[in-house]
């Protein structure tokens, strides 16, 4: 039973050492083999302490042959009296030290270290087990690892040296870089000064002989028209020029036909000079002020305007070079660059307009007596002339208005021309851009409309989706095709002349807007909850052609300004714009406030406007970052302590093509005619 048990291997392993040591002293010699056999002795199961499973420390002996760790058997023993391994009846009084295996179990400790420890753990051991070292030893061995460690400092040294060498170069090579791109920065800028010096000078002069001929002709009335002949035969180069310059003046002839014609029917000659030098410096005073109150917005905006500027000159550098030797006469006679002049475009159209001005009001939910018609998710649409515009939402119904109508006549004769019922709330309209009385919806059932406005009559009813759908958009250059999304996860292609829908695409995530690319009958751009924007082209829909990633949340507006650019919108409260052609980020446009509701998106060629949840529409030039004005929504009626007044929100916008004039729609239910002025 004895050796049947784990503490049995002790005996065994005492006898074979006690065997080896006689052989010893009575001068038997072993083996090798055997020697290493003992050398090489590893850590078995049998060296474990039954209780902790662990190597035994502090071995101790029972009585019935089994050994334990001290703590483990005592530990034991004050909840029983009886032995982990063969349960027979044990007290601590029969608990004996065992030396033997201590001895042992330190030796095999020490190999195994031996074996797995660096040599300085090895000495640390050996010192620490009191190996006898004499001074001689002690002083070589510190002569030593003072060698060594002056070596070790050594290489450290160089190490760090070296990091701080790479640094160093790479420090100086990204500040060579960003010189350079500095001193190519600065030659465009120099280039680009000689060559406005060159228009303004040019421009001065031209202003300073219409100037002087305007005095000549109110000082000899009768003599003006020989003068005329012989000055427009003298200036008419200098004033052609003027005109096709960046910021001529292109209204000098009519200013001056309209100044002649007063000549003839005015009053006597001094009277006719005064007036006109009168007219000539209130003119110039109104230009100043106008000047003055334009500088100020480009340094209110200074930081983006720069970036505009360079990126623009930076773009446009290779092509530049390329295009001077093709078309150096052009550069010459002109004097501007193509980035210069992009720029001066951007500049012009940035600081022209300041704010929106409010020029109708429509207020039909009030007159209608039922639900507004704007709400979370409304859609204003112009028709293709800009004649007509459409409005939908939550009241179930279409209402088409006469845009001049709602201008020109006043608010409380605002009545729609067109009104159509339908079955569920509306979540958008697309106006055909072909057919002019054709207008298609989707709605919150998930369905489908094609509309004749003419009739009132619904021409085709799509319902394949099987749950809301949030948008809608006809084609552009193929006018009987339109695309919709849905929370279904599926984007459907429709053809007005059959029944059923042509293409389907199925997605991973609920889709919020769909649009077709106003150049292209088979690319589309899909917003989705997923925060990406996918490109489809509609003739292999098994995957996008590309994915735009950069929102933080769902995707709720595309739009294209032109064929190669995208604006999407999100309620993560950014705009961003998107390069289709090239697959690339453009620029983030922020500023307004949108976390969770559809605020509205609508873009023309320059120009951006969005909604925001603090009942304000916003306009952003597309180069720009920041906005370029905004307005607030508000009227007598509204208490602005009402808590409710603090929960409207702008929910649809609307550009009037190109024009400067836009229409927004707030929660409340209100419409305003905006233009954006100076």
């Amino acid at each position: 039973m004895v050796e049947s048990s784990i503490g049995g291997v002790v005996p065994a392993v005492k006898g074979e050492v006690m065997r080896r040591m006689g052989d010893k002293e009575e001068g038997g010699s072993v083996r090798d083999e055997e020697v290493g056999t003992v050398t090489e002795w590893e850590l078995d199961r049998e060296l474990l302490c039954p209780i902790c499973m662990q190597i035994i420390k502090d071995a101790f002996l029972t009585a019935c042959g089994h050994s334990f760790c001290y703590m483990c058997i005592v530990t034991h023993l004050h909840n029983k009296s009886d032995c982990p391994c063969c349960s027979h009846y044990l007290t601590t009084s029969q608990l004996y030290p065992n030396f033997l295996l201590d001895k042992l179990l330190k030796k095999t400790s020490a190999r195994q270290i031996s074996k797995t420890a660096s040599p300085v753990e090895q000495f640390r051991h050996s010192l620490e087990q009191g190996c006898e070292v004499s001074i001689k030893e002690l002083d070589a061995l510190l002569l030593m690892l003072s060698e060594k460690k002056r070596k070790l400092e050594q290489e450290e040294a160089e190490r760090n040296m070296q990091i701080l060498l790479d640094f160093l170069q790479m420090l100086r090579k990204q500040k060579v870089d960003e010189l350079n791109e500095v001193q190519h920065d600065l030659q465009y800028i120099k280039q680009d000064l000689n060559s406005v010096e060159r228009n303004r000078i040019d421009l001065y002069r031209a202003r300073d002989q219409y100037s002087m001929k305007l005095r000549m002709l109110a000082d000899d009335p009768i003599g003006k028209k020989p003068w005329s002949s012989s000055t427009d035969r003298n200036f008419g180069g200098l004033f052609s020029t003027s005109r096709n310059a960046p910021g001529g003046l292109p209204t000098g002839n009519l200013t001056y036909k309209k100044v002649d014609s007063k000549a003839q029917i005015g009053s006597p000659g001094p009277q006719r000079k005064d007036t006109s030098i009168s007219e000539l410096n209130s003119q110039h005073m109104s230009q100043s002020g106008l000047a003055v109150v334009r500088k100020k917005r480009v340094n209110a905006q200074f930081n983006d305007l720069q970036e505009c500027y360079l990126q623009k000159r930076r773009q446009l550098a290779n092509k530049s070079r390329v295009k001077e030797e093709k078309d150096a006469d052009v550069v010459q006679r002109e004097g501007y660059s193509e980035g210069l002049a992009d720029f001066q475009s951007v500049l012009s159209t940035f600081t022209r307009y300041s704010r929106l001005r409010v020029i109708a009001e429509l207020r039909h939910g009030d007159l209608f007596h039922s639900a507004n018609i704007v709400s979370r998710q409304v859609c204003i649409e112009f028709d293709r002339d800009d004649e007509l515009f459409a409005t939908a939402g939550v009241s179930r119904r279409i209402k088409v208005f006469d845009f001049s109508s709602v201008v020109n006549e006043p608010a409380d004769a605002h009545c729609p021309v067109v009104e159509m019922s339908t079955r569920s709330k509306l979540s958008c309209l697309s106006w055909n851009k072909y057919t002019k009385n054709h207008i298609a919806s989707s709605d919150y059932d998930g369905i489908v409309t094609v509309w004749d406005v003419t009739t009132r009559q619904s021409v085709m009813e799509y319902e394949e989706h099987e749950k809301r759908a949030w948008s809608v958009d006809f084609s552009r250059t193929e006018p009987s095709m339109l695309v919709s999304g849905s929370d279904d996860c599926k984007v459907k292609v429709w053809c007005t002349k059959q029944e059923a829908s042509v293409l389907n695409i199925d997605m991973k995530a609920n889709i919020c807007c769909v649009k077709y690319n106003p150049g292209s009958s088979v690319h589309i751009a899909v917003g989705s909850a997923d925060h990406h924007i996918h490109y489809y082209d509609l003739r292999n829909t098994s995957q996008p052609v590309h994915i735009f990633s950069g929102h933080r949340k769902a995707v709720s507006y595309v739009k294209f300004l032109s064929n190669n650019e995208l604006a999407s919108a999100s309620t993560d409260s950014t705009l961003r714009l998107w390069d289709v052609k090239d697959n690339l980020p453009v620029r983030t446009l922020r500023g307004h406030t949108n976390e969770k509701n559809f605020v509205g998106l609508s873009v023309n060629n320059e120009f951006l406007s969005c909604g925001s949840e603090t009942n304000e529409v916003f306009v952003y030039h597309k180069a720009i970052s920041k906005p370029v004005t905004w307005h607030r929504f508000g009227s007598p009626d509204i208490d602005e302590t009402d808590e409710d007044a603090g929960s409207y929100f702008i929910s649809a916008v609307c550009w009037k093509s190109d024009s400067p004039t836009m229409l927004a729609a707030n929660s409340q239910g209100t419409i305003k005619v905006l233009v954006l002025a100076a």
